[in-house]
């Protein structure tokens, strides 16, 4: 039972709502074109988006703990890992085989889909199973890539993903608003190194930070923010979206708090803490409030 609980502090359920929020803007979507749906493929989907999420989680615990990270970060509710497996060692196989599990579990879903609508959501399930797989051992390791990579996984991949599990097609517009949680979630993790800044030294990663230091990086994450408001407003022009789809702006309305402090205070862990939670608040809420907006059209 202990080895359990383990196994689901490792997973950060706290954060798997992020997923969630994502496929229901894939499925707001799907509804407003007319696209015709079923709530078990929707429950599919969901469950698809969640797994991926909480096998990365897994893996990078299980990970970090071999590799000592995870014993020398500043724990943050945002950053530094959960401490499962410093609290119970003797779970990291438990977290492993879990790990171990969930991408089979994925796997099956993932054929089950090419079943169902085509070949064509096979290069993003591979794609997606990459990012997993390699997030913590290879793509920490190169600025560029520990940059995107998050924002990749959870934007493009998974809005289109889930969008063509839906509906068996892509659209220009699933593609631009996946652009949305893209820098959104690439900003999350970005924000969330700060804090882990000398212990990721320590064991060899390289991010942004290392490469144009924390001060720099800040005004990198500020242009990321204005990115995802910036292609939010071009969508609803462009595909002449209800102006009810402006319900999102309410989330960047957080954003500019969340910028002032992390330009100013980025080198002051206790008053950076605000914006570590309003950077998590914000990826969760902006997808959310345009599928709220979606589905009122």
């Amino acid at each position: 039972m202990q080895n359990l609980k383990t196994v689901v502090m490792a997973s950060r359920p706290n954060f798997l709502i992020l997923s969630f929020s994502v496929v229901l803007m894939a499925s707001a979507i799907a509804n407003f074109q007319g696209f015709s749906w079923s709530w078990g493929l929707f429950a599919m989907t969901t469950l698809g988006a969640v797994l991926a999420h909480a096998a990365v989680n897994l893996l990078n615990e299980f990970q970090d703990n071999q590799s000592g990270l995870d014993f020398i970060t500043v724990k943050t509710p945002f950053s530094g890992g959960s401490g499962a497996l410093q609290l119970n060692p003797q779970a990291a196989e438990s977290v492993w085989n879990s790990f171990k599990v969930i991408v089979m579990a994925l796997i099956l879903l993932g054929l089950l889909f090419v079943y169902l609508k085509g070949w064509q959501i096979l290069p993003i399930g591979i794609v997606g199973l990459a990012v997993i797989a390699l997030y913590t051992s290879k793509i920490t390791k190169s600025p560029l890539m520990c940059l995107i990579a998050p924002g990749l996984a959870f934007g493009p991949l998974m809005v289109m993903g889930s969008y063509f599990v839906l509906t068996g097609e892509i659209s220009f517009l699933v593609l631009s608003l996946s652009m949305v949680p893209f820098f959104l979630v690439n900003n999350l993790l970005l924000l969330n190194q700060v804090p882990d800044l000398q212990a990721d030294k320590k064991v060899g990663r390289n991010n942004i930070l290392m490469k144009f230091g924390v001060a720099r990086s800040m005004y990198i994450f500020s242009v990321f923010v204005v990115l995802a408001l910036a292609i939010f407003l071009v969508s609803i022009r462009y595909f002449d979206l209800p102006n009810i789809t402006l319900l999102g702006l309410i989330g960047f309305a957080l954003a500019v708090p969340m910028i002032l402090i992390v330009l100013k205070d980025h080198d002051n862990l206790e008053k950076l803490m605000p914006a570590l939670g309003m950077n998590v608040i914000i990826n969760i809420l902006i997808p959310a409030l345009i599928a709220l907006g979606l589905w009122l059209a």
